[in-house]
């Protein structure tokens, strides 16, 4: 509800950036876990840049901050480790290889299944990290897992 009583519409709503941690922090673990407005986030560091999702697989909840990041058809990709689907970090897009079964002889090349992973804004504020939630209006798989009881980081306020 807002402050005039009226209900809000979740899929309009915009979000407040959140100080997450430390620049030098993350730099040297190279990830790092927070939640955001009561949404659970990964956030990496991989070669130069920052990018945050939702912290569980879109497939079946898989915990992607204990994954491995890969690059694969140069694109950059979080390996969940329940069942190694392939995230890229810049669009939350699965990835899937495809061959031709009319070309036996073809090499299997890397597709998208489209957006799969929620993605978050990363910004850098003086060496502190802030994110801030997608207010993407569709429906993302990963948003089945990043509320409710599949939450993995608990509260200190509990």
């Amino acid at each position: 509800m807002n402050l005039d009583g009226s209900a809000q519409d979740p899929e309009k709503r915009e979000y407040s950036s959140v100080c997450v941690g430390r620049e030098d922090d993350i730099k040297k673990s190279e990830r790092m876990t927070a939640v955001v407005h009561d949404r659970e986030v990964v956030i990496f560091y991989h070669k130069g840049e920052y990018h945050a999702m939702d912290i569980r697989c879109y497939h079946s909840g898989g915990p992607l901050h204990l994954g491995d990041i890969e690059d694969f058809d140069g694109r950059p990709c979080i390996v969940c480790p329940w069942h190694k689907y392939k995230i890229t970090l810049a669009t939350g897009e699965g990835l899937y290889q495809s061959i031709n079964p009319k070309d036996p002889s073809a090499k299997p090349k890397w597709c998208s299944k489209g957006v799969k992973q929620r993605i978050h804004t990363v910004t850098v504020d003086n060496g502190n990290i802030y994110v801030t939630l997608s207010s993407e209006p569709f429906k993302c798989d990963s948003d089945f897992y990043a509320t409710g009881d599949f939450k993995v980081i608990k509260s200190s306020s509990r």
